[in-house]
């Protein structure tokens, strides 16, 4: 009969997968030890091999377990059934703070993925397509005339432009926060600079919309 899982092993799990992405991010996954892992989460290395076998699995798991994060923030706002517009609001909104959040582990999606072999770079790919798919489906909602002239998913990787280089530029310490930023881009993606407002608060519709 299989062990199963003592009580605490997702806890720890996440704890490591937290401090290898801070360790990635900041020093790059090639320039990281699984010896400066398991000093970072204060456990042994026999210890650090319990939850992943090597390294290559250990970015495997902080990568998927990101972008399964961002499937299941889609579905969330799914399911609150909004109309159009809000709905693409809210999605933009919450896309833009789960950055701030997770700012580690976006940067090593986007830079580290790489080191994955082919077929998990691919499996990770089809993921991230759903969650691309969800947003081109939700701008097509608010002008349904752009699924028919194939300019949804353009559009849509235009605002993931916006949204997914944040980390280069945005500071910690700085005069705004991705909280301060959400409703900046939804404002910009849908009306323009004229739009934008700094006092436009959450996710709330525009009174003007182009996109």
């Amino acid at each position: 009969m299989a062990r199963g899982r003592a009580p605490g092993f997702e806890s720890q799990r996440e704890e490591i997968l937290d401090a290898a992405a801070r360790l990635f991010a900041h020093q790059g996954y090639a320039g990281t030890s699984m010896n400066a892992v398991a000093q970072a989460c204060q456990v042994s290395k026999p210890t650090l091999y319990h939850y992943v076998k090597d390294k290559q699995e250990l970015l495997a798991q902080i990568c998927e377990t990101h972008v399964q994060g961002l499937v299941a923030l889609v579905e969330e706002v799914s399911a609150q059934g909004l109309p159009p517009e809000a709905h693409l609001r809210v999605l933009i909104a919450r896309f833009v703070q789960s950055y701030g959040a997770a700012q580690n582990q976006h940067r090593v999606l986007t830079e580290d993925v790489k080191f994955l072999g082919k077929a998990e770079q691919e499996r990770l790919l089809n993921i991230e397509r759903r969650v691309v798919d969800a947003f081109a489906q939700a701008v097509a909602a608010v002008r349904p005339s752009l699924q028919t002239d194939k300019l949804h998913k353009p559009l849509t990787m235009l605002l993931f432009g916006m949204i997914n280089w944040t980390f280069t530029w945005l500071k910690p310490d700085g005069d705004l926060s991705y909280d301060d930023m959400a409703p900046m881009v939804a404002d910009l993606f849908f009306g323009g600079l004229g739009a934008v407002n700094a006092a436009s608060g959450d996710a709330g519709p525009a009174k003007k919309t182009v996109v």
